[in-house]
Order: structure tokens, then C-alpha cells, then sequence
């Protein structure tokens, strides 16, 4: 799990404003001050209001695809979900590790129901005597079976997650632009979408080494055109309170250079 911290703390809030953050107590004059603050970070997501995307309880700026995590107690970088499973959340740093998980457990399934299904058949037809390992091998096979559905399941899902460049929490609310919500925003294509997953070298794909792209505090648009796009637009809520289309313009550039490289 990495959280905001962990890389970059450009979006924890200076001691001169957060102060000034706390000490201001009218809604809107706080979204102002987090309005001018963000128009210097590489954010192109709002919350459902329409405000900056801030974290009460962290208080940080929340970077786009960071959600806050409440059992965690704190805020997880491209967060997918919280996994009770391995008792941790599944976002940027462990996404990867996350599905090899999937495919070693489906592997690891079939491998044990293809070895007990021998002894299966030869209970079947009575070749071997009843006995307390008959329940056992019963049992093992429907568990190894009833597992291999499941995670084939889950598996198949995060796959077209991966493909559309989608996290669990974007693809039940999608992320919020100027333009509204678009649950395609950062699909960048599948061959993009999956390198940023799983990294350039495709011989590291399947094993559990980290190599995915980028830090998780910021990801490349679909592309646009300039018209309808978000970062580039004249008139809206990125560019109120005297934000200028340059500022946003060199940020959209800087992201989409730095994830060419």
C-alpha cells in the first residue's frame, strides 16, 4: 500500500496555508484556498461539487485516482479496494502484485484438482475402498473447483478493469472532469493501459518484481480534442478565481511527457 506520503509532498498543504485553511471557517472561501493551491498541481479531477478533492482527515490534497481508505486510515494512491482478504488495500503499489496473486491461486486451484481428480474416479467406480479418505478427496476437489470459479471470476473482471484502465472504486463512480463524469478519462488505449500495470518489459510481467509505470500521483488523459478537453478549456471550473489556461496547459504537457519517457 503506498500512501500520498510515501513519494511526494507537493500535495500535503504548506504550515502558512494550512493554517490559513483552518483558521478560514465559510465553505466557500476553503474552496478558494484549495482552488489556488491545486492550480500548481498536476490535478485534473474534482469531487461531485465541483470543489478540489481534499482529505479532512489526511489533510492533503488528494491526487487524482487517491481515495481515502477507512479502515486503513488513510489515503492509498490509485486505490482499487480494500482487500479483507489480504488485510490491506489494493491500489498503485500493489495492484500488480494483486492480480499475479489471482493467477497463481487459479493456477494453483487447477493444479490441485487436476491431481485429486484421479483418486476421485477411482472412488467413483470402487476401485478403492471406502474410507475416511474418501471425504477428503471429496471435499478437496469441490474447494479447489468451487475457489477456481470464484477467482476465475474475479480475475476475468480486474482483467477488463486493466484493459479500460478502470479502478473498482472508478468503474461504480467515475471519476469527475470538467466536462462531468467520464469513466473513460484515463483510458489511454490497451496497449498503454496495460503497461502502466505491468511495466515496458514484458518478460517481468509475470513475475512479482514492481514495475509498473509512473508514481501514482499522477496519469495521462485520453486524448481529446482541444475543444472538448478538460485541461485545455478557457471557461470552467478549473480555470475560475483568475487561473490562467497556460498554467493548466504546461501541466497537462509536463504529465503526458513525463509518462512518454
Amino acid at each position: 500500500m503506498t500512501t500520498v506520503g510515501d513519494n511526494c509532498l507537493v500535495f500535503h498543504l504548506s504550515y502558512s496555508d494550512k493554517e490559513r485553511y483552518e483558521m478560514e471557517e465559510r465553505p466557500d472561501a476553503q474552496k478558494q484556498i484549495l482552488t489556488e493551491i491545486a492550480k500548481k498541481l498536476p490535478i485534473f479531477t474534482r469531487a461531485q461539487s465541483g470543489a478540489v478533492r481534499f482529505c479532512d482527515r489526511c489533510q492533503v490534497i488528494k491526487p487524482d485516482r487517491c481515495h481515502h481508505c477507512s479502515v486503513c486510515e488513510t489515503c492509498v494512491l490509485k486505490m482499487d479496494h480494500h482487500c479483507p482478504w489480504v488485510n490491506n488495500c489494493v491500489g498503485f503499489s500493489n495492484y500488480k502484485f494483486f492480480l499475479l496473486f489471482l493467477s497463481y491461486s487459479m493456477i494453483y486451484c487447477v493444479f490441485i484438482a487436476s491431481t485429486v481428480f484421479q483418486y476421485f474416479l477411482k472412488f467413483w467406480v470402487g476401485d478403492l475402498p471406502n474410507g475416511p479418505a474418501k471425504f477428503h478427496v471429496l471435499f478437496l476437489l469441490f474447494v479447489a473447483l468451487m475457489f477456481f470459479v470464484s477467482l476465475m471470476f474475479l480475475f476475468g473482471y480486474h482483467c477488463w478493469l486493466v484493459a479500460k484502465n478502470r479502478s473498482t472504486l472508478e468503474a461504480f463512480s467515475a471519476p469527475v472532469f470538467q466536462n462531468g463524469p467520464d469513466r473513460n478519462g484515463f483510458n489511454v488505449g490497451l496497449s498503454r493501459n496495460l503497461r502502466q500495470v505491468f511495466g515496458e518489459d514484458k518478460k517481468l510481467w509475470f513475475i512479482p518484481v514492481f514495475t509498473s509505470q509512473g508514481d501514482g500521483h499522477y496519469f495521462p488523459l485520453r486524448t481529446l480534442r482541444e475543444s472538448e478537453n478538460p485541461l485545455l478549456a478557457n471557461e470552467g471550473k478549473w480555470m475560475e478565481d483568475g487561473g490562467s489556461d497556460e498554467e493548466s496547459k504546461s501541466l497537462f504537457l509536463e504529465s503526458q511527457l513525463y509518462w512518454e519517457q
